[in-house]
């Protein structure tokens, strides 16, 4: 995982580069200096973090038992039942879950699912979960990232 956070960076840091290079002004995150106000800022209400689940992970449809209800993939319905359970215990405020393209991980069996919590610097768990038996862990995991 802490490849893949560096090779993002590096990646991230080349295309910054050729754009400020295209500018008369530097990139403000290349000389890690604050952003230039003018940008609008909003605080989210996801103050303890987000739930990134791919949705590229374990495509196979979960409803193939009934062939006329939309066809929904595991993620979806992981998703879903994050969102749901979020909801009842009220804290949906703090998190927020969101579908997320390809991660890279690709693992052969289960969903990747990042946590970002407000203080992870960049260091968020990314987790291979079954999105049937590790749905409880999962959201355990996810309450101990409560601010």
């Amino acid at each position: 995982m802490n490849k893949l956070i560096q090779r993002i960076k590096i990646f991230l840091q080349r295309i910054l580069k050729k754009f400020s290079s295209n500018s008369q002004q530097p990139s403000p995150l290349i000389n890690s200096r604050p952003l230039d106000t003018s940008i609008p800022s909003v605080s989210p209400r996801w103050k303890s973090g987000l739930v990134l689940v791919c949705s590229q992970c374990a495509n196979e449809s979960s409803n193939s038992f009934h062939p006329t209800s939309r066809s929904s993939t595991a993620s979806e319905d992981l998703e879903n039942w994050l969102k749901s359970r979020l909801k009842f215990e009220g804290l949906w405020g703090e998190f927020r879950v969101v579908s997320t393209s390809c991660l890279g991980v690709c693992p052969r069996m289960g969903i990747t699912v990042v946590l970002v919590s407000n203080g992870s610097s960049g260091n968020s768990p990314c987790l291979i979960v079954n999105p049937q038996s590790d749905r409880e862990l999962l959201y355990s995991h996810i309450k101990q990232n409560k601010g």
